[in-house]
């Protein structure tokens, strides 16, 4: 019987380059679709799949993210004297419970792998998931809670990976998994290629920033050497890893957002404001008064 997962890594240490400005003195995780910060949306579905514990590997200049998930007594004695309980409310659902959450240093930008093994203390011989905030996803249920499920089948456990299907031609854009035997919602990982040529391209599930990952790949990130751009990779240890332990992919159910590029925020903003009730019929009129056919087609 595998262990249960009970504890979500987040890496919030990146510098956010590709939103430049905007990401000079704000987080580039504190970015809002809508009106939610892009790490909301990520441990809204960690403690959807039932995470109880939640570690924030930070770094230089993102203190916001742990007040964000800390109480703000002048905020809420505001709303609750001005009766916005329904705000009030949001704002207390959205917290984690008091000791759940744990912050922890990325002191140098040393890559993903790096970030992670800035965890082990903190994780121990436990398995974990992690997500990558920038990552974001409109799912039912959430795509976190669809990989435990196949995690917690005792044919499965060990590692699990999240993967989507890209068109053929974007194969070059993304890390690709080498699909083995079983069905979508838990299948073989034979190996990963990064950012395959199309006609090299084992297949086109993509790695999509979600896993659960044993404890022993922080022994094997401590001692990896640095790969592409010079940063300790994960995908380097879980190749190794992979010769020991079985690894398992889910094709999940939904639609993933890759917030740290402009274009996907830009898609996300729009999709998910059309998923709000509240502005969703308001939004759809601004949009056709908008004109926007003739303006694409002008371009």
């Amino acid at each position: 019987m595998s262990k249960r997962v009970r504890t979500a890594v987040f890496p919030v240490a990146g510098l956010g380059t590709r939103f430049l400005p905007a990401t000079k003195a704000m987080p580039k995780e504190m970015l809002t679709v809508v009106d939610r910060p892009l790490i909301q949306y990520a441990v809204d579905e960690a403690r959807e799949a039932g995470i109880e514990h939640f570690v924030f590997v930070t770094g230089r200049n993102k203190g916001v993210i742990e007040d964000h998930f800390d109480r703000q007594f002048e905020l809420e004695t505001t709303l609750e004297a001005r009766g916005k309980t329904e705000a009030l409310d949001e704002l207390r659902k959205d917290l984690p419970s008091a000791g759940h959450s744990s912050f922890t240093r990325q002191q140098e930008p040393l890559g993903l792998g790096h970030a992670v093994w800035c965890a082990r203390e903190i994780v121990g011989n436990n398995p974990f998931a992690l997500l990558l905030p920038d990552m974001i996803f409109r799912a039912q249920p959430g795509v976190l809670r669809q990989m435990i499920d196949a995690y917690e089948d005792e044919q499965n456990g060990g590692n699990v990976i999240g993967v989507e299907e890209c068109a053929w031609e974007d194969v070059s854009s993304y890390g690709v998994v080498v699909r083995g035997e079983g069905p979508d919602t838990g299948f073989t990982i034979n190996g990963m290629v990064e950012k395959p040529k199309r006609e090299e391209a084992p297949s086109n599930l993509f790695i999509s920033g979600r896993y659960i990952l044993q404890p022993e790949i922080f022994n094997l990130l401590a001692d990896q050497a640095k790969g592409a751009g010079g940063e300790i990779q994960l995908t380097d240890a879980m190749q190794v890893l992979m010769q020991e332990q079985r690894f398992t992919g889910v094709k999940y159910e939904g639609k993933v957002f890759d917030c740290g590029s402009k274009l996907g925020f830009l898609t996300a903003n729009v999709l998910f404001a059309l998923d709000r009730d509240d502005i969703r019929d308001g939004f759809i009129k601004e949009l056709r008064n908008l004109n926007l056919g003739d303006q694409i087609a002008e371009h």
